[in-house]
């Protein structure tokens, strides 16, 4: 078969459509590639961050221990109580 500039004049727009396709497939796949890094970053963080909140939250739990807070306030005069604390009960007067 023969290519002339009849043939590929009748096939224009054709040959445009091909053409757009193939632009619409590598915009299409770049976007991809970029929500995939973004989803890869987003996990990383996720995971640095859950880290973090464990660590945290054993550092509190370590600091909110009795023996703890006893020696943070020792230095203010503050000492555990030796008796047990009183419940004041109010009557109500009907």
């Amino acid at each position: 078969m023969r290519i002339n500039y009849r043939a590929i004049t009748q096939n224009m727009p054709f040959i445009l459509f091909l053409s757009v396709l193939a632009l619409i497939y590598i915009a299409n796949s770049h976007l991809a590639e970029k929500k995939i890094r973004r989803i890869n970053k987003l996990g990383r963080e996720i995971k640095e961050l859950k880290w973090e909140y464990l660590n945290v939250k054993s550092e509190l739990m370590f600091r909110s221990k009795m023996s703890e807070v006893s020696k943070a306030v020792n230095p203010l005069g503050l000492k555990p109580l030796n008796t047990p604390p009183q419940k004041i009960e109010l009557e109500k007067k009907e």
